[in-house]
C-alpha cells in the first residue's frame, strides 16, 4: 500500500495551532470539552446527514476525540475544537483528515474537510467563518494541491458552507451505500 508522504516528510506538529476569527477560536480539543462533544454528537439534528442519522454513543465520541488529537502528529493537520470567542462556549468540530475512504475517485492522501456544529450554533455563519480560516491555514502550508469534502445531497446547509468556502464541481459518488457529493477546492 502506498502513501503520499513518508514519515520523514511530516512536520513535527504535536497539536493544532490556535486560529482566531472575528467571533471564534479554533484550538485543540481539551479533555474538558468531552461532555459538550458527547452532547453535540448525540443531537439528532447534528447527525441527520451522517452516520445514517444515528446519534453517537459516548464511547464513539471518545474515540473521535482521541482521533482528533492523533491526526496532528501523524499527518501535520487535523481537527480543531471551535469555541465562541465572547462566551468560551464549545461550538463544534472542524478540520481536515485522511479517513482512507474507499471511494472513486480516490481521495487518499488529500485533506478532507469536515465540520459539525451544535444545534444552538446553526444559522449563525460560524461554520463558514471557521472553515474559511482553517482553509487559509491549510493553504499557507503549501503542501497540498487541493482539499475535498464529502456531503450528503440532502444536507443543504453544509453544501452552502462548502460553496461559500470555495468548494465546487461536485461529483456524485457512492459512499456507505448512499449517494454523496464529493466537492473539491484548489489550494490558493
Amino acid at each position: 500500500m502506498e502513501y503520499p508522504m513518508t514519515v520523514s516528510a511530516l512536520p513535527p506538529v504535536t497539536s493544532p495551532p490556535a486560529l482566531d476569527t472575528p467571533r471564534l477560536i479554533l484550538e485543540g480539543h481539551p479533555l474538558g470539552d468531552f461532555d459538550a462533544l458527547v452532547a453535540m454528537w448525540a443531537e439528532p439534528t447534528v447527525v441527520a446527514h451522517i452516520f445514517n442519522g444515528q446519534p453517537s454513543a459516548p464511547r464513539d465520541s471518545w474515540m473521535r476525540m482521541l482521533a482528533y488529537r492523533g491526526l496532528w502528529p501523524l499527518l501535520g493537520y487535523g481537527y480543531w475544537a471551535i469555541r465562541e470567542k465572547a462566551s468560551g462556549r464549545y461550538v463544534g468540530d472542524l478540520g481536515f483528515a485522511d479517513f482512507h475512504r474507499a471511494v472513486e475517485p480516490s481521495i487518499r492522501g488529500v485533506p478532507e474537510a469536515g465540520w459539525a456544529l451544535a444545534t444552538w450554533a446553526h444559522g449563525k455563519g460560524y461554520a463558514t467563518e471557521a472553515l474559511t480560516h482553517a482553509l487559509g491555514w491549510l493553504d499557507a502550508q503549501h503542501r497540498f494541491e487541493r482539499s475535498v469534502c464529502l456531503i450528503a445531497p440532502a444536507n443543504g446547509a453544509s453544501i452552502r458552507v462548502a460553496e461559500k468556502a470555495g468548494y465546487a464541481d461536485p461529483v456524485r459518488i457512492r459512499f456507505n451505500d448512499a449517494d454523496s457529493l464529493l466537492y473539491s477546492r484548489a489550494s490558493r
